[in-house]
């Protein structure tokens, strides 16, 4: 959530800011957030003239009292002023209510160094690897479907489109693949492992962002009002919510396997076959909790942690900086990791890693204490993938296909597979 503060004191780069995201609906809500920002101080402002109105009232009515004269006057205007604060208590609540709903529909204004546009003009900031040429090379739902180890037409028997089925050498892969990296980010990146539940109430769900904003996008449970996790992100990000950290013990960083689970509404059509778009995937995240000065430090450590789990794969990939019309809602800034899958012949990505400053920070109600005896702010809060388990199968499969039907793997994963070839059962 933005500062309303920060918004009432300098509207116009917010305005500027939030223009480069490309929807004008955003400012329209922008100009709605101040003018109920505005109502309501004036509605504070009358509310603390009448109390101030009936405290002198009540401070007569008992001197008139004490000398033994009549206050019924005095009584009546009294009780016509609490009804004049009861009414502007109510209507000030209502102000509050949609205060609060319009900057919830606000977004994180984007960061000044995001390049102008929308999804197809990001700027590419560095490659790793050398893709494999796609001439001659089968895609991985071929290559799973022949060699045992997806079965993309039993997932959809049980669950519908979009929910992949992983058997033998296919399971042992997904378990191989998230051991090594819940192995690496522990050992050698430092990070905290969680295990954490695969549902979230509604609070939860807002505070980072995915309410009430995607809410469509979302598996909800019905009567719990529960929302199967889209990521870790989401309960990894709310274990301190409301809660003030020590500025020495930040950086806060936490890692954690979860299944994940999108409806994709607004996704129909697109990008269909095998693994390629699924709704239900396994993915390691990562989060970042850290102070507002080393933000900026902690997304490029964060984005090198998910580089290397890409490096240690030997999967070429590629590092690009998003426009500032197509980073999420909740976002600042983002790089995205896109993975080289020769069979498909594209640049998929793996893994999003990125800063939301202090906006999840505000709807989590988390802040720190710098120093003891020094004010309260707000933490800045980052995520990645870390990463996410479907392009990166697919990259292993297409990349490391051999003449035989077998798929090589890298020397990271033999010692967690088993082995060092996915060869027919």
């Amino acid at each position: 959530m933005l500062d309303i503060k920060r918004l009432r004191a300098e509207p116009e780069p917010a305005r500027k800011a939030l223009a480069r995201r490309g929807d004008p609906d955003l400012l329209v809500l922008l100009d709605r957030a101040l003018e109920l920002d505005e109502a309501r101080r004036e509605l504070i402002g009358e509310v603390e003239a009448l109390k101030q109105q009936r405290n002198e009232a009540s401070k007569q009515v008992g001197q008139r009292k004490r000398r033994g004269e009549d206050a019924a006057a005095l009584i009546d205007e009294m009780q016509g002023v609490a009804e004049q604060i009861r009414g502007l208590d109510a209507r000030l609540s209502e102000v509050d209510d949609d205060l609060e709903t319009t900057l919830l529909g606000i977004p994180n204004l984007p960061d000044a160094r995001l390049p102008e546009g929308g999804a197809d003009d990001y700027e590419i900031v560095a490659e790793w690897g050398d893709p494999v040429p796609s001439v001659g090379l089968r895609p991985h739902w071929e290559i799973g479907a022949e060699l045992g180890i997806l079965d993309l037409e039993r997932g959809a028997k049980l669950a519908g489109s979009g929910f992949p089925l992983f058997i033998g050498e296919g399971a042992r892969l997904v378990r191989a693949l998230l051991q090594f990296m819940l192995d690496l980010h522990t050992r050698a990146h430092g990070y905290t492992e969680v295990a954490p539940p695969f549902v979230a109430n509604r609070p939860t769900m807002t505070a980072t962002g995915q309410l009430p904003k995607f809410e469509e996008d979302m598996y909800r449970t019905d009567p719990d009002d529960l929302f199967l996790i889209p990521t870790a992100e989401v309960p990894l990000t709310n274990i301190s919510r409301d809660e003030v950290l020590e500025g020495p013990d930040l950086p806060v960083a936490l890692t954690a396997y979860t299944p994940c689970f999108r409806r994709e509404a607004g996704a129909a059509g697109r990008d269909t076959r095998g693994l390629l778009r699924v709704h239900q995937f396994d993915k390691v995240e990562l989060v970042r909790l850290t102070t507002p000065d080393r933000s900026d430090e902690e997304l490029e450590l964060l984005t090198g942690h998910a580089e290397r789990v890409l490096q240690l794969l030997e999967i070429p990939y590629r590092k690009i900086l998003l426009a500032s019309g197509d980073i999420g809602f909740a976002n600042a800034i983002t790089y995205d990791l896109e993975a080289w899958a020769g069979g498909v012949g594209e640049w998929l990505e793996v893994s999003s890693c990125s800063c939301f400053t202090d906006y999840q920070a505000r709807r989590l109600g988390l802040r720190f204490r710098p120093a003891p005896g020094q004010s309260l702010e707000f933490v800045h809060t980052l995520n990645g993938s870390g990463v996410a388990l479907p392009r990166t199968i697919i990259a292993l499969i297409e990349n490391g296909q051999r003449e035989d039907g077998s798929v090589r793997l890298p020397a990271a994963l033999h010692s967690y597979f088993g082995g060092e070839l996915i060869e027919a059962s």
